[in-house]
């Protein structure tokens, strides 16, 4: 199966590791709001770091320690296991007092700091998250300018973004087959409602990729065509362009400077909102997979539209040298639902 398709830039000849260890691949969450501090708040907010684990193995520690529900905690977005990550998760404690957090002891996680707040965090609302990561033990082709090579796929990816697939960690362990298996009624036995989310979230964003892959090999995934649906950077705002907008050349400068993008389907149930030469693509290529969108209707899943390319703001690097090997530092931001894997594709052949 594939999850991810062509390369915007060409695929890349360097090889390199990026994760020798979780410090090589440090994420810190943007909520793009500050927690509404309120001294006698049901919730309390607690800024954790942790290593090796998963956000909802954390949720459900820190859940045994309070004593409460799983459902009674709360958090933005799933981080990855294999990194040392920073995000916000909240307790909701009603008017019980305020545990001693700094006894809490659970391997891999501190909390850095807490506060109490009015709300508990919801899934889904952050505006991104920032990455700082190191790659290092690099194979190169012999004879070759590399380091210039890759500051130049940089400088690329800095003005010119990369296409949005959804990383490989979406798919998990086959959850696209699972999700074949769920819509023909073949899989048997008990399954958690978090489960049956992620093979229908991994099938979804299957065939996003699908469409994604074939707009790359196009080379349409940063440009509109006729019927697109348009969305704007860092945010959940769609419009379909006018005839005078396509005329006038404006969008084509906000296409340039990363302020809109072109979009792909996330089916499910609802009429297609684009039509023309992009209703056309989309139809064939989805056509090859009728049994994922019509398992997706069947369990009343939502159809939206996702971003094609992905901005990767502020990209910062630097190289550096340890024990007389060259390392790469890098540092960007992404909106939410993007990944850093996406970007890394873009410019090595990893390692992870």
């Amino acid at each position: 199966m594939r999850s991810m398709g062509p390369f915007a830039y060409g695929r890349p000849s360097l090889w390199g590791v990026i994760r020798k260890s979780p410090e090589d691949f440090v994420v810190e969450e943007q909520l793009g709001f500050e927690p509404d501090v309120a001294e006698q708040g049901e919730h309390l907010w607690l800024w954790i770091e942790k290593r090796g684990q998963n956000t909802l193995w954390v949720a459900q520690a820190l859940a045994e320690w309070m004593g409460c529900h799983p459902s009674k905690v709360g958090f933005a977005g799933l981080k990855d296991r294999h990194a040392v990550t920073r995000q916000w998760i909240s307790i909701h404690l009603g008017n019980r007092p305020d545990p001693d957090w700094k006894t809490c002891a659970i391997e891999g996680v501190s909390i850095l700091k807490a506060t109490r707040a009015t709300r508990k965090i919801q899934r889904g609302r952050l505006a991104g998250n920032r990455f700082e990561l190191t790659i290092r033990d690099w194979e190169c082709p012999v004879g070759t300018d590399w380091q210039s090579e890759m500051d130049e796929r940089l400088g690329r990816v800095a003005v010119s973004g990369v296409p949005n697939f959804f990383g490989e960690q979406r798919f998990g362990d086959n959850n696209v087959g699972r999700a074949r298996r769920l819509f023909a009624g073949e899989l048997h036995g008990k399954r958690s409602k978090p489960k049956q989310g992620f093979y229908l979230s991994a099938a979804r964003s299957y065939l996003f990729n699908e469409v994604l892959s074939l707009r790359v090999a196009e080379q349409t995934w940063n440009r509109l065509m006729p019927g697109e649906v348009a969305q704007l950077d860092g945010s959940q705002s769609f419009f379909k362009p006018s005839e005078a907008e396509t005329l006038s050349g404006t969008l084509d400068t906000r296409l340039e400077s990363l302020d809109i993008h072109p979009t792909g389907p996330l089916p499910g149930i609802g009429e297609p909102v684009v039509d023309g030469d992009v209703a056309e693509l989309e139809r064939t290529c989805l056509a090859a997979h009728a049994d994922l969108v019509d398992g997706l209707c069947r369990f009343n899943v939502k159809a939206m539209r996702r971003s094609l390319r992905s901005r990767v703001g502020d990209l910062k690097w630097q190289w550096q040298s340890e024990a007389g090997e060259p390392i790469l530092r890098l540092s960007f931001g992404l909106s939410a639902g993007c990944f850093a894997t996406t970007v890394l594709r873009e410019l090595i052949a990893y390692q992870p």
